[in-house]
């Protein structure tokens, strides 16, 4: 039978099947892309639904912070309050073995993206736009702010 095909016939059928390997591999690059971007979708739903989750632990965690960083002096080496100290060590452990890390604050640079200033102080000895206290931690994940931390700034 190919002996019986002319060059011209031979071409035209080579030409085609070219053009149905060409659609063939350009049809199995968009599925490989299609794929690997689906993946990358439903990663990203699910990090994100856990960070919903986790949004609602996240004054619990502001809470046992703010219980340790008031306690008294003279009673930092009672067990329970040291049990506390371990609670939140855990918990800071865990919110970073998911993504989510605490916004800096304390000392730093005021900037509206991260920080939300509640008030405003005088304060010797400190620059303008610096950050004197924090009022309650902010969180970000992945670099996305979730909750803008909540500060005091000196004037």
């Amino acid at each position: 039978m190919v002996d019986d095909m002319d060059d011209e016939e031979f071409i035209q059928l080579r030409k085609q099947a070219d053009e149905y390997l060409a659609g063939w591999q350009r049809a199995k690059a968009d599925y490989i892309n299609y794929k690997r971007e689906s993946e990358q979708r439903a990663a990203e739903t699910v990090q994100f639904a856990n960070a919903a989750m986790i949004i609602n632990l996240l004054p619990l965690y502001a809470n046992i912070k703010r219980a340790v960083t008031h306690v008294p002096p003279e009673q930092a080496e009672v067990e329970w309050v040291k049990g506390f100290g371990h609670i939140l060590s855990q918990f800071q452990s865990f919110l970073k073995s998911v993504g989510i890390e605490e916004v800096k604050t304390q000392g730093e640079q005021f900037n509206p993206e991260f920080h939300e200033a509640v008030s405003q102080e005088k304060r010797e000895g400190t620059a303008a736009g610096t950050i004197i206290t924090e009022v309650q931690p902010g969180f970000m994940l992945q670099g996305r702010v979730l909750q803008p931390a909540k500060v005091t700034v000196a004037e």
